[in-house]
């Protein structure tokens, strides 16, 4: 009896310290990345590699900093863990999926507009390659793991911003500063922050009025829908949609100062400068620390706060910003 209460002890004190260990874990690489300075890091690429900042050198750099700290931040790529601690996490990997979006936005732009003269013109073939990688499963653990697709994308970014930046290239790669360009990607941003803002405003629930064929008189659906709708975002997804909006947002704003270098005639032109920085600063207010340890879902006016639509207000102001950058830049 001795021996056996002996070698229980020994079990149970064995699995507190396992656990302790996994939470302590756990806790480390649930923390989301820090900013860093977009032109700082661009600066130091191109001291390493001997290359020119050209234009367009910094835009790619940040795209391939972001898919790089997805996958060599504290824990490695944790969308596709099947084992604990990483399996038993939420938080990270929704936040790794808003950025993912991000990185998938900006490389279709890159690759469809940026860097092409005119929509009869050749797409780079490097591009070409990194565009689908990142739009590969994201949850993908073997066969092949999520993670060597996406490296082989940001491989094919590095390969495009040596062509770009070096002169004696066989096959020189472009990068056009055009305000279509700019426009082009920021209404996939204007989409990605509008729907984000809906699913974050829905953690309450709303009664909407269904506007899906407003203003359009000959306009019609596949399937109906009635004319007052009730939205609500699911109890359990409400951290889910929180986070996913604060990487979707981090990736922004690192993606918009870069743009801000690289585009900076351009804006400069269309006097749009102040119209990004603002939305930069928007953006920049959802990055705050969150002081609780969950997720608060309180009502609009209730006692307890809403974080959900305290993200919401931020990410709806960044996106009227937008709307009103896109229009300053196809009409001003």
């Amino acid at each position: 009896m001795p021996a056996t209460s002996a070698y229980s002890k020994f079990v149970i004190g064995t699995l507190i310290v396992a656990s302790l260990i996994l939470l302590a874990i756990g806790w480390y690489w649930s923390r989301e990345p820090d900013m860093f300075n977009v032109e700082n890091r661009a600066q130091a690429r191109a001291e390493r590699e001997n290359l020119p900042l050209v234009t367009g050198f910094i835009t790619t750099s940040t795209l391939i900093e972001a898919a790089e700290t997805l996958l060599n931040k504290p824990g490695g790529y944790l969308s596709n863990d099947i084992a604990p601690p990483g399996v038993l996490l939420d938080n990270i990997p929704n936040w790794e999926f808003g950025v993912l979006v991000q990185i998938r936005d900006l490389a279709r732009a890159l690759r469809n507009n940026m860097s092409r003269s005119q929509s009869q013109s050749t797409a780079d073939p490097d591009l070409e390659i990194a565009e689908p990688q990142f739009n590969f499963d994201s949850e993908s653990w073997l066969f092949p793991p999520t993670e060597s697709e996406y490296r082989e994308g940001t491989e094919a970014l590095e390969r495009y911003l040596h062509r770009l930046a070096n002169p004696e290239a066989a096959r020189r790669a472009e990068f056009f500063a055009r305000a279509d360009n700019l426009s082009d990607w920021l209404r996939l941003v204007e989409v990605r922050l509008g729907s984000l803002s809906q699913r974050l405003s829905a953690s309450v629930g709303q009664i909407r009025i269904n506007t899906d064929l407003a203003g359009d008189p000959g306009a019609s659906q596949a399937a109906a829908k009635p004319d007052v709708v009730m939205v609500k975002t699911p109890w359990l997804e409400i951290d889910d949609v929180f986070y996913e909006a604060r990487g979707s947002a981090w990736a922004l704003i690192h993606f918009l100062k870069a743009a801000e270098i690289d585009f900076d005639q351009v804006l400069a032109k269309k006097n749009a400068t102040v119209s990004l920085r603002q939305i930069i600063r928007e953006l920049e207010a959802t990055q705050q620390p969150v002081m609780s340890p969950v997720i608060l879902n309180g009502g609009g006016f209730g006692f307890f706060a809403n974080h959900s639509l305290v993200l919401a207000s931020y990410i709806s102001r960044a996106n009227a910003a937008v709307i009103d950058l896109r229009r300053l830049l196809e009409q001003g």
